[in-house]
């Protein structure tokens, strides 16, 4: 939208200007100003370039998309602005920036043509542009085979604003050739804006009278002499910076002395630099293109065009313009103190030598002479008298005064006293010094500033990145150079910031933040190649330490010593430790710089490099390391967790071994990233369970300078760690094993053999640490939520929306009530009743197992994280529980009495320490409430004739408890026993006492039938009601008196003396 306001700013100003609202001015007034002059033509240049950006970027049928949308979801808005205007600018022109795309007709001028504007104005800036300098760029460039660089901004502008007066392009070859002398004798690559390269041949190819006036510069004579000579500028100038940046060749005397040549020697090396890197780019030539690949081809050749020497030129010419600035500077802030303490020796040397003459001062053999001691009292005064601030007439008077000093030593024969020589020469060297400290002008840094300009290079220097990358790993000191070369880049930002800034713009901070952000990404992205090499080395030392180099026993016989010895590995870790050294070395010789606004800490570089690199390389172990085959028998979990355990390990202990050579807290950054790579994985994880997924720019583990990597999902799972949970839950599904509670171990149904069993969360534990524990136990949670809610949906579909169940549940109510009473003639009852619902316990039992196993999961879990944090930070499993007992004291106070504390509702207390006891395992995962419930009609009837389906098909066994009859029909008690409490957690526990009171009612009501028929033993039903209350006890830590209240003592006695 800030395009059309920029035109319509514009617009309103011409016609202001033509009203007379702005008094005494008119356009031409206002263009022959040197300010104003500037300011309309980057008023219609910028509109263009914005234009062309935007087509450029955006798509048009993107565009289009963007606009209808906003126009949708923002009517009142869009209600108000100038919405019409903005589609018609905007709309679709056909254009696109793929690779081989044809460039529509009457492109861009139609476009440019969208909004009309005054024709007049166009004309009159296309006219300033074509006779005038007007940023006066030639006086930073004297000689003549640098004008069309001095004019290269200029003449970027005039490219740009012709497209609004297509009919010189089409045929004013006058215009036309004059244009193509001025600025393109030479060259016909320009950059328009910020590194945005346009290649002419190609551009102007449409217009007739364009393209007749280019085709003497693209005449291929011309373009070899180009090549040929460029290629001799460049050798030659590259000798000499190479001589100059020799140590300590770039002396304050040498420099002073020498402006004029080194200024010219950094223009010669920044036109050639630029019109290489220009007319060189990939960009810049359409491969598809016949003609445009032969002048490239041409170039190539005539100019023995090699990047790396073009680069090495590059990082030469920044680093003495790096030395040279500074150089300067520091001269031009010392440049008064140092010219008055020049005076002052100079002055003091002839106030002594006229005491000399005086014949008062004892110095050798020196006879009193009057007139000469009265000449040099009158030449320190003169030196006294110059001023600093009239440093014409200072220069004049001081060089004069250098002659008298001279002349006075001839005529007064003064040659044969070697001291009063001495005095005299010393003050003629600080005159001299004086002369050149007072010509050290900000002219000179002006002009080098200018000079140096790289903004042409912004989008080309990446195509320079692996040679960089390359000649640091070959030698990291490189990296001082490339440093110089960073801030030569970092001076493209005056381009956009400069009217930003005059204009007092609060957009400066924003602007200034993009680009410096940009280019502190592409430092980083150079420099990454530091620790990418630093974990090559890092990658063969985990290799020696976990492979070939045995630990030291603590006890060892001395004839063993030498196999303990391994010198030859050893050797090889120490130099390979060496070589990170080094690398640290070299990026921390670049020094804190400000890159923009942005201050770049090498230190802090280095760090964020090696956490994108850890964070690169964990991630791709953990992603390789956890994919599982299904068919495989036995599973691959515990061998490819052993596996993984061995990897991370071996980071872990390389990592703690480099700390030290790299100055790095190895430790804190190596938990740091992987927990956030975990965190992160189990948020990704998650994110199926959600309505609202978290993008990775919400995501607070994700960030974009040390980005997570994202793999592809192999199978259903998004992330390596829901593919670990899932090959849990295959490899201990209820349907296919059995779990022995007392044992904490899964077995196969069938084979009897085990499966698993605690050990598999310790494996994790070691391999993955506490956040893999503690991510895994989210996801357990998210699915168990979901496995939940689709029960609901199926309880609704199959029991409350079905007639003939609803009947059956009916006469069983009536049948059973009241509870505390004992049914007559209760095994037909129940079994009616079991046999009319049959159809819907099969998916009712899948439900409440799936719930059930992973609820003992989540116990393993806890157990597990409660044992690793007793044992490895017993502090803080003390300081958990004693907080947590404390806090459900004064809760529990508060309920008996509502005037004592409570924390408030804006308290995140219970919250954040529920986290800490999660990760601690110190809570119980079956007393956890995962969904909000609504009342359910028949809820606790429906559980228990549900759980009195099932125990036909289990018996107890003496060492087991209760365990499947038929593997073919499998129920595993533990899971179903979890699921069912688990499942009426959730209700309200007026639904727990009705179940129940039904399971009670049904024991006492079977013993009680089975008494009157005289059958002395306890059924097997009673046996698994009696023992899935003594569990539910147990599991729930509820006083016995709970299942005493349903059941006599005497039946539990009983079944007792049966176990």
């Amino acid at each position: 939208m800030e395009i059309s306001s920029l035109i319509s700013a514009i617009l309103r100003y011409l016609d202001d200007l033509n009203e007379g609202v702005y008094i005494q001015q008119t356009l031409e007034t206002v263009l022959l100003n040197e300010d104003g002059k500037q300011l309309l033509c980057e008023a219609l240049y910028l509109y263009g370039v914005m234009l062309l950006v935007i087509d450029q970027k955006i798509e048009g049928e993107v565009r289009e998309r963007m606009l209808v949308s906003y126009y949708r979801y923002s009517a009142a808005r869009s209600a108000d602005s100038n919405m019409d205007d903005i589609c018609k600018l905007l709309r679709s022109t056909g254009y696109s920036s793929q690779p081989g795309a044809k460039r529509p007709p009457n492109y861009p001028e139609s476009y440019f043509r969208r909004v009309p504007i005054n024709e007049a104005f166009i004309s009159m800036v296309i006219g300033r542009l074509r006779s005038d300098d007007i940023y006066n760029q030639v006086s930073a460039y004297p000689l003549p085979e640098h004008r069309s660089t001095a004019l290269a901004t200029q003449a970027a502008m005039l490219y740009v604003t012709l497209y609004f007066e297509p009919a010189i392009l089409h045929t004013h070859q006058a215009k036309m050739r004059e244009i193509v002398d001025k600025y393109f004798p030479d060259n016909w690559v320009i950059s328009i804006y910020m590194g945005i390269t346009v290649n002419l041949a190609d551009a102007w190819d449409p217009y007739k009278a364009a393209k007749t006036a280019l085709n003497n510069t693209l005449d291929l004579s011309n373009v070899r002499e180009q090549s040929s000579r460029y290629a001799t500028v460049s050798e030659r100038v590259h000798s000499q910076v190479q001589q100059f940046l020799k140590e300590g060749y770039l002396r304050e005397e040498m420099v002073l002395d020498n402006i004029p040549r080194l200024l010219n020697c950094l223009r010669d090396c920044n036109v050639a630099i630029r019109w290489l890197m220009l007319h060189t780019a990939d960009s810049a030539y359409d491969p598809n293109n016949k003609r445009l690949r032969q002048i490239k081809d041409q170039i190539l050749t005539d100019s023995r065009y090699n990047p790396k020497i073009l680069f090495q030129l590059l990082l030469d010419t920044a680093q003495f313009e790096f030395i040279l600035k500074e150089m300067f500077k520091q001269m031009l802030s010392e440049k008064q103190a140092k010219w008055e303490h020049y005076k002052k020796e100079g002055s003091e040397r002839m106030t002594e030598l006229a005491d000399v003459f005086s014949g008062v001062k004892p110095l050798t053999r020196v006879e009193k002479n009057e007139n000469l001691q009265a000449w040099f009292r009158e030449i320190s005064k003169q030196i006294l008298s110059l001023n600093y601030d009239d440093s014409t007439a200072a220069g004049r008077k001081t060089v004069q005064l250098i002659q008298a000093l001279e002349e006075v030593q001839e005529f007064h024969q003064l040659e044969s006293n070697l001291q009063v020589c001495q005095f005299l020469a010393d003050t003629r060297k600080f005159l001299h010094q004086m002369i050149r400290t007072i010509n050290i002008k900000e002219e000179v840094l002006i002009t080098m500033q200018i000079v140096g300009d790289l903004s042409f290079a912004w989008q080309l220097i990446d195509s320079f990145t692996s040679i960089m990358q390359e000649s640091i790993r070959v030698s990291p000191s490189m990296v001082t150079k490339l440093r110089a070369t960073f801030l030569k880049l970092a001076s493209a930002l005056d381009l956009p910031l400069l009217r930003i800034n005059q204009a007092n713009s609060p957009d400066l901070l924003s602007v200034s933040q993009y680009y410096s952000g940009e280019l502190v990404s592409y430092v980083r992205k150079v420099l990454q190649i530091i620790p990418e090499s630093m974990f090559t080395s890092l990658l063969k030392i985990i290799k020696l330490q976990t492979h070939d180099i045995i630990e030291v026993p603590t006890r060892l016989d001395k004839d063993k010593l030498r196999d303990y010895a391994q010198l030859g590995p050893r050797y090889e870790v120490a130099k390979l430790t060496h070589a990170i050294s080094i690398f640290t070395e070299g990026i921390l010789m670049m020094k804190t710089t400000l890159v923009g606004i942005i201050k770049v800490d090498p230190k802090q570089l280095l760090e964020d490099g090696i956490r994108k690199e850890l964070v690169k390389r964990v991630a791709f172990a953990l992603h390789k390391g956890l994919i599982f085959n299904p068919r495989a028998k036995p599973s691959e979990l515990m061998p490819k967790l052993k596996e993984l355990g061995a990897t991370m390990d071996g980071f872990h202990r390389s990592f703690e071994y480099i700390q030290d050579y790299v100055n790095i807290y190895g430790l804190k950054i190596w938990q740091e990233e992987v927990s956030r790579i975990i965190n992160y994985n189990v948020e990704q994880e998650c994110n199926n369970f959600l309505r609202t997924k978290i993008q990775d720019w919400q995501s607070m583990y994700q960030s974009t300078h040390i980005p997570i990597p994202k793999f592809t999902p192999v199978d259903e799972s998004v992330t390596f760690i829901g593919r670990l949970c899932r090959e849990i839950l295959r490899i201990t599904d209820p349907k296919m094993t059995c779990h022995i509670d007392q044992l904490n171990t899964w077995y196969d149904m069938k084979t009897h053999q085990e499966v698993t069993s605690s050990r598999l969360f310790s494996e994790i534990q070691t391999t993955l640490g506490t956040f893999g524990l503690n991510g895994l136990d989210r996801l357990l949670c998210f699915m168990i939520v979901k496995e939940l809610q689709n029960f609901l949906s199926m309880f609704q579909k199959i029991i409350l929306r079905d007639r003939t169940v609803q009947d059956t549940l009916k006469t069983l109510m009536n049948a059973v009530s009241p509870l505390k009473s004992i049914v007559a003639n209760s095994n037909k009852i129940y079994l009616s009743a079991i046999a009319k619902t049959q159809k819907i316990w099969t998916a009712y039992l899948e439900a409440i197992m799936k719930v059930g196993q992973m609820q003992i999961l989540r116990q393993q879990i806890a157990n597990e994280l409660n044992y690793s944090c007793r044992f490895d930070s017993k502090h803080l499993a003390a300081a958990l529980e004693n907080l947590n007992k404390a806090l459900l004291a004064d809760i529990e106070a508060h309920y008996q009495d509502p005037s004592l504390p409570y924390p408030k509702e804006d308290n995140t207390l219970l919250y954040e320490i529920t986290a800490y006891l999660e990760a601690a395992g110190i809570h119980n995962p079956l007393n956890k409430i995962y969904i909000t419930t609504k009342r359910l009609p028949y809820f606790p009837i429906v559980n228990f004739l549900f759980l009195i389906a099932q125990l036909p098909k289990l018996q107890y066994n003496k060492n087991l408890g209760m365990v499947c009859r038929k593997p073919a029909d499998p129920v595993d008690w533990p899971p179903l026993v979890l699921g069912l409490l688990t499942l009426l957690k959730q209700f309200h526990s007026r639904y727990t006492e009705q179940f129940l009171a039904l399971i009670g009612q049904f024991i006492r009501s079977t013993v009680e039938q089975c008494t009157s028929q005289k059958i002395p033993e306890m059924p097997a039903d009673v046996v698994g009601a009696l023992l899935f209350l003594e569990d539910y006890v147990r599991y729930t830590k509820l006083p016995r008196r709970v299942a005493e209240a349903h059941v006599p003592n005497f039946i539990f006695d009983e079944f007792r003396t049966v176990l």
